[in-house]
């Protein structure tokens, strides 16, 4: 095909529009590159989120245990029998579970050697502990006492929270 172009006469062929295998393949390179660094922080913030949520449902079952300590003068020993405002009941929770069922709660265990437990119905530790198959799992486990210490005991130590 000839071309001629203002007074000048040029053998060309046409292009083609379209990207080049070569383009191609620095793109997906590129998503590759910040898939790999985008990805272990969205799991970090997953595992956070879900700790602080773990958190926030520990304080309110800590506060609904205050009240059966107000109505009964002594804590609930159970967390998932129903709640009825004595110890006689529980903290109702009938999975033993947080809500996003990530972590497992119970009450003494799993933090008893972090806090002094005197006669159990004076005192209550509540204690949260990564599910197997959950991502929490290595994430350490949550504790709550009627003193209000409140301990995250990680694979990297011991912090309050």
């Amino acid at each position: 095909m000839r071309v001629t172009r203002k007074g000048s006469s040029v053998n060309q062929i046409p292009r083609e529009r379209g990207f080049t295998l070569i383009e191609l393949m620095i793109i997906v390179a590129v998503i590759g590159i910040l898939a790999a660094i985008a990805l272990p922080s969205y799991r970090s913030y997953i595992v956070r989120a879900a700790r602080v949520a773990a958190q926030a449902e520990m304080l309110e079952l800590a506060s609904l245990q205050e009240k059966i300590y107000l109505n009964s003068n002594a804590y609930s020993p159970s967390v998932s029998n129903n709640y009825n405002g004595t110890e006689g009941g529980g903290l109702g929770r009938t999975s033993g579970q947080t809500k996003d069922g990530r972590y497992a709660l119970t009450l003494v265990d799993g933090c008893a050697t972090l806090v002094a437990v005197a006669a159990a119905a004076q005192t209550f530790v509540l204690a949260a502990t990564p599910v197997a198959g959950s991502t929490q799992v290595g994430d350490g486990n949550l504790c709550v006492a009627e003193s209000g210490r409140r301990t995250w005991v990680s694979p990297s130590g011991t912090t309050s929270w």
